[in-house]
């Protein structure tokens, strides 16, 4: 199996070779973002290896208007039994079907027609070939599965689809004629740093690590965006093109959400409150800003974000109670929001170097880093810790503090708090970081949280390190972006 192509995926693509591999029958699962590189990875990880493909193809409907519904079935039907023909299905012999059932009785006749050892089923963004009334399709999908691929041994069966809370309800908790019958489950994240170099570097670019981190927090590691930067360009031209079309950015930006959810709208709203405070924002915050009531399908929109890796949430400790905050980390999003949409910025030129980039970058670079902890964690030599979270407290004189990051390091009996700095050279630390660092030491060491065994330690990372000066006394580990990587 040739998989020189693909750039990083090293996990991902061992659970496809052994799967291919096996000796029984093998379903696979496969869900993410949209533009992270799902259907790639599929296609040029196995390649003519593929028995048979389907791609269901998006259609905006109406749910409740019956007639409607039936004609995108029949839409999807087509597309099906067109697949089937293009793969080897003999058409005088086999009309057109009626049914999911009838559709997936002709995939069985394909399949037996075919010699190979391990037969491949991809069907791609099975959500949208689904459609608004998905039962009967699972329930054939599942028929098949159960009743047939699975007992011949040779079926190597993939589902795919970027409707991430479709994928996770109907195919990975599903209750019906899938539950526990997925034999693996991929979610696909966008690229680390050390991917993307690997991507850049190959493609021929010289990228310094400080413009690749710099064109990640802009576009995040999203494949579909990075394969669009050409060469030939410098990176502020290639911005240029993603963004500053902002009639194609802003059709991008609805194209994410689009057909991810049932109620795209309710989503953007969600997605563009939590854009207005780079922090995040609680449940009832959003509740309020978005003008929704409570219950649960509130709650499942912010579980569905999560689950397509488009917020994060995580816990705030301090004050009268824990809270948990609702953070958008997905930056393609967020620099849309902030520098295109009803903005006054006109080019990627016009936006370095403003009051408002020095503000993003910031803390964009904080979101860079917790996307990150692995690699910060070994950076600082930590070989276990307990789930990072923010803190917000008071010094014994009660003056208020706020800490973004403290890892609680469990084997080094210790609690790491975290300064994050983003600049284009060396950072220089004034007096003010050091009052506030020497605030955060003691408000941390008298608070609840922390464990009068352990020890506090203060780690700054930042681009490329501190200059030297009187003031590095007061921290304890510096990590620069190289460490990242």
């Amino acid at each position: 199996m040739d998989m020189s192509s693909v750039i990083g995926r090293e996990e991902e693509l061992s659970t496809i070779s052994r799967l291919y591999e096996s000796e029984r029958s093998e379903f696979l699962a496969i869900y993410g973002r949209r533009r992270v590189g799902k259907s790639f990875l599929i296609e040029e990880a196995l390649g003519d290896k593929i028995s048979f493909m389907a791609v269901g193809i998006y259609q905006k409907i109406d749910k409740d208007n019956v007639e409607k519904v039936d004609s995108y079935r029949q839409k999807q039907l087509a597309h099906f039994y067109n697949s089937l023909l293009e793969y080897g299905l003999p058409k005088a012999s086999n009309p057109a079907p009626a049914s999911w059932m009838d559709a997936f009785e002709l995939l069985k006749k394909l399949l037996q027609r075919k010699r190979s050892r391990r037969k491949v089923v991809f069907i791609d963004e099975l959500p949208w070939l689904a459609g608004p009334q998905s039962s009967e399709l699972l329930e054939e999908l599942g028929h098949f599965w159960n009743s047939w691929a699975r007992k011949r041994k040779d079926i190597f069966l993939i589902v795919c689809g970027s409707a991430t809370s479709w994928m996770v309800d109907n195919v990975l908790r599903d209750y019906g004629g899938l539950y526990g019958r997925i034999t693996e489950s991929i979610f696909l994240k966008p690229f680390t740093l050390e991917e993307c170099e690997r991507y850049w570097t190959k493609r021929g670019f010289h990228l310094s690590r400080y413009e690749i981190a710099l064109t990640y927090m802009v576009i995040g590691g999203v494949p579909y965006y990075m394969d669009s930067i050409r060469p030939d360009r410098t990176m502020a031209d290639n911005i240029n093109a993603i963004y500053f079309d902002k009639d194609k950015a802003r059709q991008e930006f609805k194209d994410v959400y689009t057909g991810l959810y049932s109620s795209s709208e309710t989503y953007i709203n969600v997605i563009r409150e939590l854009g207005k405070r780079f922090y995040g924002m609680t449940r009832d915050e959003l509740l309020k800003a978005v003008d929704k009531k409570g219950g649960g399908s509130f709650t499942g929109v912010l579980e569905n974000l999560i689950d397509s890796g488009i917020i994060r949430s995580y816990t705030l400790f301090g004050g009268p109670r824990k809270q948990t905050v609702y953070q958008l980390v997905d930056f393609f999003t967020l620099f849309y929001l902030r520098f295109v949409e009803n903005s006054d910025f006109t080019s990627w030129r016009s936006v370095q170097r403003s009051k408002p980039f020095y503000a993003w970058a910031g803390n964009t670079f904080e979101l860079l880093v917790i996307q990150h902890m692995p690699q910060l964690a070994n950076a600082l030599r930590i070989k276990e810790y307990t789930t990072p979270f923010s803190w917000r407290g008071e010094t014994p004189d009660g003056e208020g503090v706020q800490v973004d990051l403290i890892i609680p390091a469990t084997a080094e009996r210790a609690d790491y708090i975290c300064e994050m700095k983003f600049s284009e050279g060396k950072y220089t630390l004034t007096n003010n970081d050091v009052e506030e660092i020497t605030r955060q030491i003691s408000a941390v060491s008298n608070s609840k949280i922390h464990k009068p065994s352990h020890s506090i330690y203060v780690a700054l990372i930042t681009s490329f390190g501190t200059t030297e000066s009187k003031h590095k006394i007061h921290v304890n580990d510096i990590v620069t972006l190289n460490s990242l990587f």
